[in-house]
């Protein structure tokens, strides 16, 4: 089934809803054959309004399957668990929904489609409610303890009477999702279903000039001497960021980072992946594309010149790239991109002011590991201790003594985990300050990953992912963003 029949489908579907005709919008979705994860979140909705709990379970497990990313579609199957009564799975469920919020408030599904805000406090009531069905009360009330930090002015008596409920050991209500409302396509798309007449009715014009002979269907030229012998390209196309390159075949995406294409869109590449992905703009939507979809494009006018139009390719797509498990988007969408550890090397994934990885070679020597986080931080190996644990006490820290054996044993695999600490400054040095930016353009992403801000906001630069991107906190949240956003703040290091 073709991009278009399955929006076209998706459409038809989510306008029943509109309509209240819930079994024959559950016909068509289930027709579709081969839905994207937003679409089997729409069927699980459906199912789980129809108290049909096995279906619903089926269709959330194909959602997470397509896009492992997506907080809400745990939420729902989590949700889904409570109701049959499957305390631990749901717990679960609710534990991932959380840990995909990345330490945000909220996540706002406005701009994938569905008008709905998932907040940080309603996942975190639904796992103290879980939890005091299985009897832990006090895990109960450390959880919506713990969703007093992440509440807002709305949510405020949800919690504050959950709390009232645990401390008399009683259960409360849910925190349900609205199985009515559903994503929807985007709009733009749908738009372009209609048939669309760009010529309008022909006019035959014809030139004043007498001597000219013309006549046809072409707006007339100025008539210039010594005019240029090839036509001019365009200023702005020599302006556009990335790498301009045609989409050969349609692309249907599976997950949320991934960009809807088909033939014959312009997208611009702005980096390539070494496994055979590319992070494009197309339409000002950023997302993942397999580069061997595309054919680079030259976009020179004069490039073109007596050249007909290219038909579309008539051979079958190729076989769509294999993804990075494990890794996260703003991972992926800033470049960082790795490839699966072979047999002799070791992912190492460290827990610092902000997340990282590196691979070294398993097996390494202390002296070499330290060496690769010590340039992945820019910092002196004396400036911090690598640890197994949270906290670097006794055994756990790591050092030149360690049992290298004992260390790559912990990892499984392929990966192993180690915490950071900064040392600190013993020698009459002052400790190096935060460094300030201040955006100088608004920045707004629908990826969960990225920092969203407004022009003036303060952020603080937790790192430098590349010359391109940075990693920062603002008004409490945490993520990527364009270094081209932001200058640094007056007074810094002063």
């Amino acid at each position: 089934m073709s991009f278009v029949d399955t929006l076209r489908q998706w459409d038809e579907a989510v306008t029943c809803v509109d309509r209240q005709d819930f079994s024959q919008a559950l016909r068509i979705f289930l027709a579709i054959q081969e839905p994207n994860s937003k679409i089997f979140f729409d069927i699980g909705c459906l199912h789980l309004l129809n108290q049909d709990l096995d279906a619903a379970e089926k269709a959330f497990d194909g959602s997470i399957r397509k896009d492992e990313h997506l907080a809400i579609a745990f939420f729902q199957r989590g949700i889904t668990f409570y109701k049959k009564k499957r305390y631990e799975e749901s717990l679960a469920d609710f534990q991932r929904a959380f840990k995909a919020l990345r330490g945000n408030q909220l996540i706002d599904y406005k701009a994938l489609g569905l008008r709905y805000i998932l907040y940080a406090c309603d996942v975190l009531h639904n796992m103290a409610l879980v939890d005091a069905h299985l009897g832990n009360w006090e895990k109960a009330q450390g959880h919506l303890m713990r969703a007093l930090d992440y509440k807002t002015e709305a949510k405020f008596n949800i919690i504050d009477n959950a709390l009232h409920s645990v401390l008399k050991q009683k259960l409360f209500k849910l925190v349900e999702f609205p199985s009515k409302m559903l994503f929807k396509p985007n709009k733009h798309y749908v738009a372009e279903l209609e048939k669309k007449d760009y010529l309008g009715k022909a006019k035959v014009v014809a030139s004043v000039v007498p001597q000219d002979e013309f006549s046809g269907f072409a707006p007339l030229q100025p008539q210039v001497k010594d005019g240029p012998t090839s036509p001019k390209e365009p200023e702005v196309l020599r302006a556009l960021e990335g790498e301009p390159h045609t989409v050969l075949f349609e692309f249907v995406p599976e997950t949320s980072d991934e960009l809807a294409v088909v033939p014959g869109n312009i997208v611009f590449v702005l980096q390539k992946g070494a496994d055979n992905w590319a992070y494009v703009v197309f339409n000002e939507r950023r997302g993942l594309v397999p580069y061997n979809y595309l054919e680079r494009l030259e976009i020179s006018l004069a490039s073109k010149k007596n050249k007909g139009i290219t038909p579309p390719p008539s051979r079958e797509p190729p076989t769509r790239p294999e993804r990075i498990q494990g890794l996260t988007p703003s991972e992926t969408s800033s470049g960082n991109r790795q490839r699966k550890s072979p047999d002799n090397s070791c992912i190492v994934k460290v827990h610092f002011v902000f997340n990282f990885v590196v691979s070294v070679p398993r097996g390494s020597p202390y002296v070499i590991l330290i060496e690769k986080i010590s340039k992945k931080l820019n910092l002196p190996s004396t400036a911090f201790t690598l640890s197994l644990t949270s906290e670097a006490s006794g055994q756990s820290v790591l050092n030149a003594n360690t049992d290298t054996e004992k260390l790559w044993s912990r990892a499984s695999g392929g990966r192993i985990t180690l915490w950071c600490n900064a040392k600190e400054q013993t020698d009459g040095k002052p400790q190096e300050e935060e460094i300030q930016l201040v955006a100088l353009h608004s920045y707004e992403s629908s990826n969960p990953e990225d920092l969203n801000f407004q022009q003036g906001d303060k952020i603080t630069l937790l790192s430098r992912v590349n010359q391109d991107w940075l990693e920062g906190q603002c008004n409490g949240n945490t993520g990527i963003f364009p270094a081209s956003f932001v200058e640094e703040a007056p007074g810094n290091g002063q």
